[in-house]
């Protein structure tokens, strides 16, 4: 595959998402052309990606941005991050985020942690934690 077609169906693909002039489609295809070529021979380092958003704003109340692909959702899935052979962690790691920052909306993690502070999951321990104590068996003797 030349770097003409190469660059055609990436223009394609942008312009099925958003609207561009004759000029644009042009213009992009002769510039990704030149890239794809200098790439090729060496001449120029791939460019690096650059996230859709800042990562401080990428966690908003209701939504949560992939900095990957700039899709927004409730919660970044393991899935969904596979998508981009990422794992949750070395999405953290990449974009910047402590190691035990929840990938997922505001109104998501703090509804999570309200569930888990009813449930009181650390004063449960063993079968019958549910279950109440037994009264004690009085053990007197009727003469």
């Amino acid at each position: 595959m030349d770097y003409v077609e190469k660059a055609t169906r990436i223009v394609e693909a942008q312009a099925g998402v958003r609207a561009m002039t004759a000029e644009e489609l042009c213009e992009t295809v002769e510039r990704l052309t030149e890239g794809l070529k200098k790439i090729a021979d060496g001449d120029a380092e791939p460019p690096k990606q650059e996230p859709p958003c800042d990562p401080k704003r990428a966690i908003r109340n209701k939504s949560i941005v992939c900095l990957e692909c700039g899709r927004t959702f409730k919660t970044l899935s393991k899935k969904h991050l596979e998508s981009h052979g990422l794992t949750p962690d070395e999405y953290r790691n990449k974009w910047g985020y402590k190691k035990r920052a929840p990938l997922s909306c505001r109104e998501t993690s703090k509804a999570r942690s309200e569930r888990m502070k009813e449930m009181k999951l650390w004063t449960r321990t063993g079968k019958n934690a549910e279950e109440k104590p037994k009264p004690a068996k009085n053990k007197t003797k009727d003469a």
